[in-house]
């Protein structure tokens, strides 16, 4: 189990090529060889297709850390009732 995380700030990364893949990879070698791992900030999704375009969405075992979604306010709870019958 890896003791320590290296965390890659993708944000900047405008239009990902296989290069920056290539790069990627190399990068998690030499930290799995040093007991560490890799994580994404702020990946694009080009950036994620292109990862599991490429085969190595495994292989890389990446994990990506993204900003959590803001969530919507709940909603009141509507009771379940029948209707009245309507005037004749």
């Amino acid at each position: 189990m890896a003791t320590e995380s290296v965390t890659l700030n993708c944000a900047h990364i405008g239009q990902p090529d296989l290069g920056a893949i290539d790069c990627m990879a190399r990068i998690q070698l030499g930290l799995r060889r040093r007991g560490c791992d890799l994580q994404l900030l702020e990946p694009s999704e080009e950036l994620l297709a292109l990862v599991e375009f490429a085969g190595l969405g495994d292989v890389l075992c990446v994990e990506v850390q993204r900003q959590p979604e803001k969530r919507e306010k709940a909603l009141g709870v509507e009771e379940e009732r029948e209707l009245a019958d309507p005037p004749a």
